[in-house]
């Protein structure tokens, strides 16, 4: 019937685009916990579009991978 998906164990690589003339990514940081949640922030109006949440170092190069983003990252609060 397949009503329940087995997880394969791997992580979804699939790429995926973000609108690089109007978007930039950036990490919103908390400053109470320090958690992280990466994001793309409009250039023009500064409104955050919240993609995943960060959790460690792999997280991080996931996040990378599937946009294709490279570079520094800048943190906003």
């Amino acid at each position: 019937m397949g009503l329940f998906k087995r997880k394969t164990g791997g992580r979804n690589t699939e790429v995926k685009t973000y609108d690089k003339e109007n978007q930039k990514p950036v990490l919103k940081c908390s400053i109470c916990n320090g958690e992280q949640v990466a994001a793309f922030q409009d250039i023009h109006t500064g409104k955050c579009e919240e993609v995943m949440f960060i959790k460690n170092k792999e997280d991080l190069e996931l996040f990378r991978k599937q946009y294709g983003v490279e570079g520094e990252i800048p943190k906003i609060y």
